[in-house]
């Protein structure tokens, strides 16, 4: 290998994954938008209760946000740290999904499934953003 010329480490399978997450969450969000309104209405949910699980909606959208951010530039640009700050806010994620999987007042199947493949998304990122943060570290020239 020619000096000064470096391999691409960027992981195109983890950034293939980020862009369907991010179009996925976007239709995620929209739904759970939907079915609150449809909870609202039909069932006897707590007010204090809706307007909790609404703030929390809010939140996921800015740390998932956040989340995908990180990890995009942090992959096209190489830079562990981004990554690793990525993979924290990860966890803040699945968190926020597993509430909504399983711990909110009223659960529908069709959250189930969204939380449930959205969890799945979560998992692979987080493989494949440890792979690329040891790609990236291993590489650095001292």
């Amino acid at each position: 290998m020619a000096s000064g010329i470096r391999p691409i480490l960027s992981s195109t399978p983890l950034q293939v994954l980020l862009y369907l997450n991010s179009w996925y969450f976007a239709a995620f969000y929209l739904a759970e938008i939907f079915m609150f309104i449809y909870k609202g209405v039909l069932l006897p949910y707590p007010l204090d209760n809706l307007v909790l699980d609404v703030v929390l909606l809010l939140l996921f959208l800015a740390l998932e946000t956040l989340r995908i951010f990180y990890s995009w530039k942090g992959n096209l640009c190489e830079r562990s740290l981004a990554s690793l700050l990525s993979l924290f806010i990860l966890f803040a994620c699945a968190a926020l999904s597993v509430y909504y999987l399983l711990l909110q007042t009223f659960v529908l199947r069709l959250e189930f499934l969204l939380n449930a493949v959205l969890l799945c998304f979560y998992g692979l990122e987080f493989l494949l953003g440890l792979i690329s943060i040891s790609a990236f570290s291993r590489s650095k020239v001292y």
